[in-house]
């Protein structure tokens, strides 16, 4: 593969005269207009504005100074060509050539703006013309001044006109110059081209190196173009000479250096792809591939406008003379395409082509539908006329028009564009602007007729000519096929310079007699210089009206203005001082004038406030003071301020609040004064002026802050302190001095017309008189003296509180001394602070160091205060004190002979050492006679430490029993004695019980009964005790337990016992006996026992209504009074539960026993409490696993395989005392049947009890492996089938839970609409279900017994009494069992029937279609299961009826042909047959019609659009194409509810259409058809809510051509030959597309073409040349038509007729050429040439034959002509 890279190069003109602006107009000279640049044209679609292919740079390519291009001369363009660029076209007319292949507007003429070479991509091109034209304007639409008539002109100079010759000459140059320009051009053309050539075969070079390097894996890498050579090839200065950009403008990289050569290195694929930027701009042209080449344009000349003048002239006499001379053939021609016009227009309108806001109408671009339709619905409501105006048909860009001029009388223009924003073409009217300043030019329309397409604009030229300077407004009314019109306003406004100076400039306020200068900045925000002049509103100002102006300040009371004269380039910034000079205080207002180059004038209002000073006190801490009565104030003071009186050395502040009332900031500073004091005469006026004011440097007032600034109107806050130093009253006046405050000078003449002199000085303002008074420290104790009552221990620390107040006006540091002479003294704290009018609390400490009275004074020393605070103090001080911790000695009860001991401690509660003694009172020792103590006390003497303590021990004896209360004494050393109290009681042990006899209620054999007993201890002392054994006969019998059996009972207690007795005989207890010992009693206590003695008794029952208590002490009852009934119409499977109560009325605990007789259970019941069917699991049990769990448990239950079980919980366990258990026995099924059986019981040693069961199950236990069990009737259905269609088959897996085989005997019944039964009678003979064979005959009787079947057998007598056994026999019996078999069997031999009439409900219609099953009789194995297959055969539906709905029943009749399944004697009973409830088993189908829903892309159907043009390639010359196809979907849906099978085919096979492909996803099927030529077709299955696609295919062929030159015989079949009235014609095709579905039935879909084939027509069919001079070539034109909507290509071929040299004579030209479709009603056509030159003198004729490559009919043209020598015509 060959990589190719060419750089792009970009050739723009650079305007050789004037400038260009990208955003204003080229103004020229002489009321020219004015145009706005244009950007440069962008190339026409289908190229890319990006580099070419290959991944090259992309190189900008714009003119100096702007986007865009202006060239003056009209036949600049731009000229490509293919493969070799040229740089200027033969034909200046030329607008803009383009390469072949890219697609182009088709024109009629060369010079209407674009030549499109042979091949055009686009078949139909759209017309760019409008685009050119806005681009290029008078360029592209204006006169070509053609270069034969330039020469024309020059050789016409003979002719007596200066002007004219003048003009000659000037365009002598202008065509000199112009070759030469081209002569260049054509040189930098052909060094572009060479530079081109040496830089590919560069690039090949590289291209075929880096081959070699890769090798055959070069093409697999996918790797970028080498890079370009051509920016170091071409000559960029020869660019750049001719204003063209070269490489190096766009490319920054430098010229890389040429290095020593190496060995082989990297090749350049290898490496890493580097990114290059792409340089774009807008707005640009890019041809890759080409050279792009722009003429170059005239330079303008100084008389320009005398050469545009001349040139127009002359164009304009050039036109009128073509116009004469083509006048007569225009008026025809423009006739004739007015009709056209008109004719094209009236056709029938597509509804989708009506306006937006008709019925119907179409779509906006820019508003939804839905939003449309709803607007119309409401103003249809509300306004009956249904006006919809409001839908928007054109939107204007821009919205509004607005010039901005700054001269008059010249031409401004911009341009405005109406957009149709509907989904249909429209057309537009404008409505010019009523003022003559604005103009419109006519529109440029995107097409011909004035038709705007959706999408599309047309543009409009607004022209503007100002008469004079001002502002305009009008506006352009834009009218369309809606009812309402919209406005475009147009305003055009003056573009001066602007000074930006605000229309009020506010000075502010300012002092009276003061002077304010404001300083604003100002901007010219124009597009050119401007001098601005600031003047008083009055321009002339009159004598002494106060406004004086000078140069350059400018004054107007109380303003002035400087500089008064400004001269500002644009955006030049000027500062403008306003000064203000107030006289008077009030607001003042002056207005100014501007001028502007002594236009429109615009006025400044300065204002400005003159204010006196203003200060105002506002507020003060505590508020302002008046003067006393009397009293003595400042002469000049304002206000008076007071202050509390204070202590020497305090501070005291006070805030003052004061407001500056103006807006003018003060500075200002404080200073204090003494006062003047100088008293009034009364009515004598104080002169302020002679007020002397003296600095007070002794002051006690300060103020914060001393100075400052007043902001404007503010409030400040100030504080003033107050801080006396002694004893005394303090008066000062504190003034508030303002700064630089403006003097009022004396009024002189002429002051007016100048600004005075400011003169400033320092003001006072504000003078606040203030006082204040000093008073001494209050200082006060409370107490004021401190006395301590009663006497304290030597070395006791001894504290009192006291306060001290401090109601003076400041704080207190105070100090306390410290005494330690003979007594230490001590206050805390010792030092501090109290505040005002606080007080301090202190705590005294006193410490006497011996015995007696202290009285002295403590002092307190306060700062600042010359006298000490003076405490007085007195205390009394003694010596050791001891203290017992009890108040008496209690040694309680004691028992006689035992020691006793108590402890008790002594304190000594002083700080020194004590010496004490105790004993026993002498006095109590001599009442009782007694002289030895029987107190032992120890230590009974010693010495206490200070605050020490010493613990002692007495002990007391009892010898005999007594109640002591003795005395004993304590005597301290140089102190206080003091005495103890001693108690003593000493008694013997005494008990008794309360009572003797002890009886017990309820005793029960073996079971513990219990009594209580009472012990009484009779004394205080603590008594042990000891139950003892039985005594007495029955004492063998009974054991005895006692709690508790030993212990101690309290003093006087009286203590409870429990005594268990347990007896283990019946009957009265009467010599029974328990001892109890006592300590310390000689004798014991005896209790004796007594009772009656119970048994076991058990009681039954039932909790419903059937049952009967039975009690075993009565006589026996029959089973019928006690009976468990489960049911009579139990559901198979379902549990049925009851319950049995088992009453122990005695507290006796006894096992139990339950256990069915015959149906038990096989597993052993869980524990109680548990759930018997959950199963043990790590995680939580899902509700699935439950019920598996819980039906595994009831299969293991009826595992015996005999239909029942009855599971009893609990069957064991312990009946308990007085326990009312609750037994639960549950009742499983599994097979139908009447059940019966006894429930066993077995209590303790009593007899068992048999309590009978009954249960009848009902149901049918076969279910549907599909459904599972259900109670309802499960439902087969077979869905939606076909009509007719094939059998649907159901294979039914039915499962047999049951131990037992069960044979099914199958009914079908159809139900019907109209069935109205309701009852069935039957009459049956013998067994109606017989058993069946393999072969389907009757098998034998199924009452024989055979030798596998059991049977039950029942020995009364080998039955115990009071428990039943069942057991289960075989034939290998004893000889007496054979009686047994032999009853059974007649007694069942007689119950045979043998007629039987039945009564059931109507089922249906017994029917064996359309619902039929296999096989009709069936034995599903028990716990097994077996297969049915039901089918449902379609029947053939009626055409009347859409749908069809088939209902039906499956009856399955149960059979047992097992006897033992059928009956055991006296246990269970199953019916079958018509008497057992039979399996029911719901169908239901449906039938409908086979009906695919076919959707297509169109409306109007299959139809196929098809001209013969389309076998014409791009270039036609080599021939023609050989299959021309259209294709068209259409999609398949099945909307119904089954799959569909069908086929696909054409009526026709050999008919140009194809069934060309179908979806690919849909599944396909292959069936036997019935046919033999469709069996090859595929079939396909579209299955519920699917589609498919299919594509039908029309194919165009020459073959397709020629029939029709055919006669109607030899047609295809459903080909039609259309000839219409306009000429053309078509050839129409029917056929019809076949779906075949799977039960034959068809739809049928039309398909149509129609082929549109070229028609060929000449304005005349013979030519005659009459007679001709010999050599002198005559020329004749003849049109040749093209009235069909094709293309055609034709070719003209010139035959001989009479001699062999015509074909040298006559001569035709064209001889081929395409002639393109027809467009409207007017035929296309192509002038053809015919030239006659006769060789001889004599006649010739020939035949031209017209024919075309697509079949069409030749056309002939005769040519005759005669040739005559000269000289020799008679």
């Amino acid at each position: 593969m060959s990589v190719e890279w060419e750089p792009p190069v970009l050739l723009c003109l650079r305007s050789a005269g004037g400038s260009v602006r990208g955003d204003g107009a080229r103004e020229r000279e002489g009321g020219h207009r004015h145009y706005p640049a244009r950007p440069c044209p962008a190339r026409p679609h289908g190229h890319s504005a990006t580099a070419a292919a290959g991944g090259g740079r992309a190189g900008p390519a714009v003119a100096e100074g702007s986007p865009s291009l202006h060239t003056p001369d009209p036949s600049a363009g731009l000229d490509m060509a293919e493969g070799s660029p040229s740089l200027h076209t033969p034909d200046p007319s030329a607008g803009l050539d383009m390469a072949e292949g890219s697609p182009s507007p088709d024109t009629q003429e060369p010079s209407a703006g674009l030549d499109m070479a042979e091949g055009s991509s686009s078949p139909n091109p759209q017309d760019i013309s409008h685009v050119l034209a806005s681009a290029f304007k008078d360029l592209y639409t204006g006169d070509v001044f053609e270069v034969d008539m330039a020469t024309n002109w020059i050789e016409s100079q003979g002719e007596d006109s200066v002007y004219q010759d003048s003009y000659a000459d000037e365009l002598e140059k202008l065509l000199a110059e112009y070759k030469s320009r081209l002569m260049e051009a054509d040189k930098a053309e052909e060094e572009i081209i060479q530079a081109q050539a040496r830089a590919k075969a560069e690039e090949e070079r590289v291209l075929n190196l880096m081959k070699a390097d890769a090798g055959e894996d070069f093409h697999k890498m996918g790797l970028p173009p080498v890079a370009s050579s051509f920016r170091w090839i071409v000559d960029n200065e020869l660019l750049r000479k001719n204003n063209l950009i070269c490489p190096e403008d766009y490319i920054t990289e430098k010229l890389p250096l040429a290095k020593a050569p190496k060995g082989a290195s990297e090749p350049g694929y290898l490496k890493g792809t580097r990114k290059q930027r792409a340089f774009s701009l807008d707005k640009s042209i890019y041809l890759p591939g080409s050279v792009t080449s722009v003429s170059s344009t005239l330079s303008s000349t100084p008389d320009s406008s005398l050469k545009a003048k001349t040139m127009s002239k002359n164009t304009k006499a050039l036109q009128k003379r073509a116009g004469k001379e083509s006048k007569a053939w225009k008026a025809e021609e423009i006739s004739e395409c007015l009709a056209r016009l008109e004719k094209r227009q009236n056709y029938l309108k597509n509804p989708r082509f009506f306006l937006p806001n008709t019925l119907h109408g179409g779509k906006s671009l820019v508003i939804s539908q839905e939003k449309v339709e709803e607007i119309i619905a409401r103003r249809k409501a509300e306004d009956t006329k249904g006006d919809t105006s409001f839908v928007p048909v054109f939107l204007a860009n821009p919205p509004s028009v607005l010039f901005s001029y700054d001269k008059a009388g010249q031409v401004y223009e911009t341009t405005i564009e109406l957009q149709n924003i509907t989904s249909t073409g429209q057309h537009v009217r404008l409505i010019p602007p009523s003022t003559s300043v604005f103009f419109i030019w006519p529109g440029k329309y995107p097409g011909k007729g004035g038709m705007i397409a959706p999408g599309m604009a047309c543009q409009y030229t607004v022209q503007f000519i100002p008469e004079y300077l001002g502002d305009y407004e009008d506006h352009i009314l834009v009218e369309s096929q809606v009812s309402e019109p919209f406005v475009i306003p147009v305003q055009a406004k003056v573009s001066l310079p602007v000074l930006t100076l605000p229309d009020v400039i506010d000075c502010g306020a300012c002092l009276v007699r003061g002077i304010k200068t404001t300083t604003t900045l100002c901007r010219n925000e124009g597009l050119r210089t401007g001098k601005f002049s600031i003047m008083p509103e009055k321009a002339c100002p009159a004598p002494g009206s106060g406004v004086a102006v000078t140069d350059d300040f400018v004054i107007q009371d109380p303003f002035g203005i400087q500089p008064a004269v400004l001269e500002l380039a644009p955006g030049q910034n000027a500062t403008v001082e306003v000064m203000f000079f107030p006289y008077l205080p009030e607001a003042s207002q002056q207005t100014f004038t501007i001028l502007c180059d002594n236009y429109p004038v615009s006025y400044v209002t300065v204002t400005g406030v003159g204010e006196l000073v203003a200060l105002e006190l506002l507020f003060v801490t505590g508020g302002e003071s008046k003067p006393e009565l009397g009293e003595v104030t400042h002469v000049t003071a304002q206000h008076l301020i007071r202050f509390e009186p204070q202590n020497p050395h305090t501070t005291e502040e006070k805030t003052l609040v004061i407001k500056n009332s103006t807006h003018v900031e003060l500075p200002f500073f404080w200073q204090i004064t003494k006062p003047n004091l100088k008293p009034l005469i009364p009515e004598e006026t104080a002169d302020f002026t002679k007020v002397k004011y003296n600095q007070d440097t002794e002051s006690a007032f300060s103020l914060n802050p001393e100075q400052g600034v007043l902001l404007p109107c503010a409030d400040h806050e100030f504080i003033l302190t107050y801080t006396p130093l002694e004893l005394k009253s303090y008066h000062s006046v504190i003034q508030m001095v303002l700064r630089d405050i403006p003097e009022s000078p004396c009024l002189e003449e002429g002051m007016l017309h100048n600004i005075p002199e400011c003169r400033v000085g320092d003001v006072t303002a504000l003078e606040i008189e203030v006082k204040g008074s000093t008073e001494p420290f209050r200082l006060l104790l409370e107490p004021y003296a401190i006395i301590v009552p009663g006497e304290n221990f030597i070395g006791v620390n001894v504290k009192k509180t006291f306060k001290l107040w401090n109601n003076s006006k400041t704080l207190i540091k105070y100090t306390w001394e410290t005494i330690t002479a003979c007594e230490i003294m001590e206050v805390e704290p010792h030092t501090g602070v109290i505040d005002v009018n606080k007080c301090c609390e202190f705590v005294l400490a006193i410490s006497g160091s011996k015995p007696g009275v202290i009285s002295c004074n403590l002092q307190c020393h306060v700062e600042l205060c010359p006298e000490p605070v003076v405490l007085h103090v007195e205390a009394a001080f003694r010596g050791p004190l001891l203290c017992i911790d009890v108040p008496s000695l209690w040694f309680g009860l004691a028992k006689q002979g035992e020691t006793v001991s108590r402890t008790f401690e002594i304190k000594n509660l002083c700080q020194v050492p004590a010496q004490w003694r105790m004993q026993e009172s002498q006095v109590c020792l001599a009442e009782r006679n007694e002289e030895v103590s029987p107190f032992t006390i120890e230590p009974s003497a010693g010495e206490i430490p200070p605050l020490g303590l010493c613990r002692v021990s007495v002990q007391f004896t009892s010898l005999q029993c007594q109640r002591l209360q003795t005395v004993l004494e304590l005597e301290v050393e140089n102190g206080e004695g003091s005495h103890l109290p001693v108690f003593v009681e000493v008694q013997t042990p005494q008990a008794c019980l309360i009572s003797s006899h002890l009886v017990f209620t309820e005793i029960y054999t073996g079971v513990p009964a219990k009594a209580t007993s009472k012990l009484f201890n009779q004394t205080l002392l603590p008594t042990k005790y000891l139950w003892g054994k039985l005594i007495g006969s029955q004492a063998a019998l009974c054991s005895i337990m006692v709690s508790p059996a030993s212990g101690t009972l309290g003093p006087n207690e009286e203590k409870e016992f429990c005594i268990e007795l347990s007896a283990n005989t019946v009957g009265e207890l009467k010599d029974l006996t328990l001892s109890c010992s006592i300590e310390d009693m000689a004798e014991p206590l005896f209790l004796s026992i007594s009772g009656e003695v119970k048994g076991l008794h058990v009681i039954y029952s039932v909790p419903s209504d059937n049952g009967v208590a039975s009690d075993e002490g009565q006589m026996p009852q029959s089973p019928c009074e006690l009976l468990l009934d489960f049911g009579s119409e139990v559901a198979f499977k379902d549990v049925v539960k009851r319950q049995l109560i088992l009453t122990n009325p005695t507290r006796i605990s006894a096992p139990f026993t339950l256990e069915a007789e015959y149906f038990s259970a096989c597993l052993l019941p869980p524990e109680p409490g548990t759930c018997p069917y959950l199963v043990k699991r790590r995680g939580p049990v899902t509700e699935h696993a439950a019920r598996k769990a819980k039906s595994e448990y009831a299969a293991a239950l009826l595992s015996q395989g005999k239909g029942a079980a009855f599971c009893i919980q609990p069957s064991t366990g312990t009946l308990k005392a007085f326990q009312q258990l609750t037994i639960e026995i549950a009742a499983y099924n599994n097979m139908w049947g009447e059940y019966q059986d006894n429930l066993v019981c077995k209590v303790g040693d009593l007899q068992p009890k048999l309590i009978p069961m009954q249960m009848t199950v009902k149901g049918c236990p076969i279910f549907l492996q599909v459904t599972g069990p259900q109670p309802e009737p499960p439902i087969i259905r077979f869905g939606t089938q076909v009509s007719g269609g094939s059998p649907v088959l159901r294979r039914v897996q039915l499962n047999n839970p049951t131990p037992f085989d069960i044979r099914l005997d199958w009914e079908i019944y159809n139900h019907e609409p109209d069935d109205e039964k309701l009852v069935d009678l039957l009459v049956l003979f013998g067994d109606p279900f017989a058993a069946m064979d393999i072969a389907g005959n009757e098998a034998a009787s199924s009452g024989s017994t055979s030798e596998s079947e059991v049977m039950l057998k029942l020995d009364p007598a080998a039955i115990p009494c009071g428990s039943i056994y069942p057991a289960l026999e075989t034939t290998d019996e004893p000889p007496g069992s054979d009686s047994k078999e032999k009853e059974i069997s007649s007694q069942e031999s007689t119950r045979e029937k043998i007629i039987s009439v039945l009564m059931r409900p109507h089922e249906g219609v017994p029917a064996d279609s359309p619902y039929s099953i296999a096989p009709r009789q069936i034995v599903v194995p028990g716990g097994g299961s077996s297969d049915v297959y039901i089918s449902f055969t379609p029947l053939v539906l009626p055409d009347t009826e859409a749908e069809l709905c088939c209902e039906g029943m499956v009856l399955g009749f149960m059979s047992l042909d097992n006897k033992l399944a059928r009956v055991v004697p006296n246990k269970v009973h199953r019916s079958h047959g018509y008497d057992a409830p039979p399996l029911r088993v719901h169908v239901e189908a449906v039938l409908r019609h086979p009906l695919l829903e076919v959707e297509m892309d169109h409306d109007r159907g299959m139809v196929f659009y098809s001209v013969a043009s389309d076998l014409l390639p791009a270039r036609p010359f080599y021939g023609v194409l050989t299959d021309s196809v259209i294709t068209q979907s259409l999609k398949l849906m099945n909307c119904t509810k089954v799959p569909l099978y069908f086929r696909l085919f054409l009526s026709t096979p050999s008919t140009p259409f194809s069934l060309s492909s179908a979806d690919p996803k849909k599944s396909t099927k292959s069936s036997h058809s019935k046919k033999e030529e469709r069996e090859q077709q595929p079939q396909h299955v579209l299955y519920p809510q699917q589609n498919m696609l299919v594509k039908v295919s029309f194919h165009t062929t020459l073959e397709l051509l020629r029939y029709q030159h055919l006669p109607e015989t030899q047609l295809l079949p459903g080909l039609q030959v259309l000839q219409l009235e306009n000429g053309e014609r078509k050839l129409k095709f029917n056929q019809n597309l076949v779906i075949e579905h799977s039960n034959y039935t068809t739809q049928l879909v039309p398909v149509t073409a129609y082929l549109t084939v070229p028609v060929l027509e000449l304005s005349c069919d013979r030519v005659d040349f009459q007679t001709c001079f010999v050599a002198q070539t005559k020329t004749e034109h003849v049109f040749l038509y093209n009235r069909s909507s094709c293309r055609s290509y034709w070719t003209a071929l010139l035959d001989e007729q009479k001699r062999p040299k015509a074909l040298e004579v006559f001569s035709i030209f064209p001889t081929k050429g395409i002639l393109e479709a027809r467009e409207g009603e007017a035929p296309t056509r192509e002038i053809l040439q015919i030239s006659f030159a006769a060789r001889n003198n004599t006649d010739y004729e020939a035949i031209v034959t017209i024919s075309g490559m697509l079949e069409e009919k030749p056309c002939k043209l005769h040519l005759r002509g005669r040739g005559k020598h000269r000289g020799k015509v008679h």
